[in-house]
């Protein structure tokens, strides 16, 4: 008999076998609806009904593959979102499917790998949703992704193509049914290659010579897909009429012998340092529209310049075609996702646009059909964001320079670099505003603020430990509205201790607090020195995907200190060196006053303020950062504060 403990290591394997759904088992036959308290046509919790009985959907791995199988299994075109921690509710009964994994292609759910019907750690907290798009077409579901295109590309035939990063001309393929085939140029259309191009990153298309292909291409006649037919407006080419060849006809067919052929226009972001703007690369400057706080080059929150002023958009109506206009605007392709509830952070300032709605072929979000949003309720966790399609390339993006102003060549010079990929960190004016008071504090109470240098000059000539010093204090929330995670300059073997308050500092000075008159002249100051970089919040979602990555900044035990994309950290008022010391007399902010971590934007770095100051009393109003206005930067920039 065999020694009990070689047991275990058989029955572990049979038991991790097991938890699979094996890909020769026939799959179940099942059911789907949508439903919730706030469920509307086409959106709502997923439910799927499993041997007679519903349940639910966690949403541990779900991605927008998944979501596009089970709208499409729904009757709908596709998905533009996807919920996650119960957003239409908790349902109840079984959480059937975890952990799936689909390649977005699959007719059902049920064909999708995943664990074994029922074997979950979710709890319905985790319930899952859909946001489903276009008209549902009731027991079509099947007929309609039949032969849904997988993905698409480009093969560059000619020399140049083919030496060109991204390949951005050639002949098309796609890929159906695991397999890449080609296409016959009948009936290929400029609106063909314009979905082509945007889903494969690229915001236009050109003219393509023919004549330098038809030698080597009249060569190669063997086509499975005979056409395809596109109006324009769709986001991916699997939304376009697809015909295949008939099997008894002869395969090579193709009326004029030659594969469909293309020629896509890369964005300024993407183009060569010596190609020369076309009419098409040229960037719009009005109207304007940026994407905040994305962890990835094209994708971040929606926010549009009008009236001299950033703001937001509100996600009712918010779909594809509204999102896909932003991409292509912005020099991207097509959406890949149109993100809804704030799910990339929310904004400051106003929300300007809400109910959005564009046929596809707008080249600006303004173009479209929209309403203000000044009236309708709309709040930041309402704010739109998109994902957009980029072209797959293997070089690098540029660097851009931090000036703003060719005339300013002093300032440019000696101005850090700004970097696209980089943390941008912006100081919440309205936690500033509803949180200042003034607090008269005994000396004896700041030996430890005095020896970290946050009170005026004047309290070294006191008679310590008598008197007091008057302090405005307030609370302050950075929020990081890059793309990167913003860390400390120096890795935390250099961090600094600090024996009197007990612990490290990671940045020496963090913040600079100072009070000016409105000439300009300093007449208080302040700073805070960051001894606890961490993400006190995040949003709901990138709060869970953190959760389950383990992956967040956390002071305690001597943990990696920074703020994560989308995050925030918060000073409370109560914190020492949380203040200006105005005994002398009152106010601003500045973030990374240095300008020593590299971030996507300085301009938004300011925090200004009106103040009135009547000695026992103070109040701040028309709190403001630089985000949302158009002011010319000043790297030396100082707060105004109007007594």
């Amino acid at each position: 008999m065999l020694p009990l403990q070689v047991y275990p290591l058989p029955f572990l394997l049979f038991l991790l076998l097991c938890l699979q759904v094996p890909s020769w088992a026939k799959h179940p036959k099942i059911k789907l609806r949508l439903v919730g308290p706030r469920s509307q046509a086409g959106e709502g919790r997923l439910e799927v009904l499993y041997k007679g009985q519903w349940g639910t959907v966690c949403d541990d791995d779900f991605n927008i593959h998944v979501a596009n199988v089970a709208c499409r299994e729904l009757g709908y075109d596709q998905a533009i979102n996807w919920a996650h921690s119960a957003k239409y509710g908790s349902g109840d009964g079984p959480i059937w499917l975890d952990n799936m994994r689909c390649s977005g292609t699959e007719s059902s759910l049920a064909e999708c790998a995943s664990n074994v019907w029922g074997v979950t750690d979710c709890n319905h907290n985790e319930d899952s949703g859909v946001v489903c798009t276009g008209p549902r077409r009731l027991n079509s579901a099947a007929s309609h992704i039949q032969l849904q295109i997988e993905e698409v590309r480009i093969k560059p035939i000619l020399a140049r193509a083919k030496l060109s990063s991204p390949v951005t001309e050639g002949a098309v393929e796609v890929k159906l049914q695991g397999h890449w085939r080609q296409v016959c140029d009948a009936g290929w259309t400029r609106n063909n290659t314009r979905v082509l191009c945007g889903m494969l990153g690229f915001p236009h298309d050109g003219q393509v010579a023919t004549g330098f292909y038809r030698y080597d291409l009249t060569k190669k006649n063997t086509f499975w897909i005979h056409q395809i037919k596109c109006l324009g407006t769709e986001v991916h080419l699997g939304e376009c009429k697809l015909h295949m060849l008939p099997k008894a006809q002869n395969q090579s067919a193709c009326p004029h012998g030659m594969h469909a052929l293309v020629n896509c226009i890369a964005g300024p972001e993407f183009q060569p340092k010596k190609a020369k703007l076309t009419s098409h690369s040229k960037p719009k400057q009005e109207p304007q529209v940026r994407l905040r706080a994305g962890a990835h080059i094209g994708e971040g929150r929606v926010e549009v310049l009008i009236g001299n002023q950033w703001g937001t958009v509100c996600d009712e109506g918010w779909n594809l075609p509204a999102a896909s206009v932003v991409c292509r605007q912005l020099g991207y392709g097509t959406a890949r996702e149109a993100l809804s509830g704030a799910q990339l952070g929310q904004g400051l300032g106003p929300i300007h646009l809400t109910r959005v709605r564009c046929r596809g072929h707008e080249r600006s979000l303004v173009d479209c059909r929209s309403q203000r949003a000044a009236q309708t309720g709309c709040r930041h966790d309402n704010d739109v964001a998109v994902r957009c399609n980029v072209p797959q390339t293997d070089v690098q993006r540029q660097v851009r320079s931090s000036s703003l102003n060719s005339h300013c060549m002093d300032l440019r010079l000696h101005a850090p670099l700004v970097f696209l990929d980089a943390p941008d960190l912006v100081m919440s004016a309205q936690l500033v505003e509803e949180t200042a008071y003034l607090e008269d504090r005994p000396l004896n109470m700041l030996y430890c603020a005095h020896e970290e240098g946050c009170l005026s000059a004047s309290a070294d000539r006191m008679n310590w430990p008598e008197g007091y010093r008057r302090l405005l204090r307030f609370s302050s929330q950075i929020h990081n509205l890059g793309r990167a995670d913003f860390l400390p300059k120096i890795g935390r073997h250099a961090w600094i201790w600090h024996e009197c308050h007990r612990h490290f500092h990671s940045i020496e000075v963090f913040t600079h607090y100072d009070l000016l008159t409105l000439n300009g002249s300093k007449v208080a100051e302040g700073h805070k020195a960051s001894f606890c970089l961490e993400d006190t919040n995040c949003p709901e979602g990138k709060r869970k995907l953190m959760r389950l990555k383990r992956e967040h900044f956390g002071c305690a035990n001597f943990g990696e200190q920074g703020v994560s994309v989308g995050c925030w950290d918060t000073y409370r008022h109560d914190i020492d060196c949380q203040w200006i010391d105005i005994t002398d007399v009152p106010l601003g902010v500045i973030v990374n006053p240095k300008q020593e971590v590299s971030e996507s934007d300085f301009s938004n770095n300011a925090l200004r303020c009106q103040c009135q100051y009547e000695g026992h009393r103070i109040w701040l109003h028309g709190c403001h950062t630089g985000i949302n206005t158009t002011e010319s930067l000043n790297y030396d920039r100082k707060i105004n504060c109007v007594p």
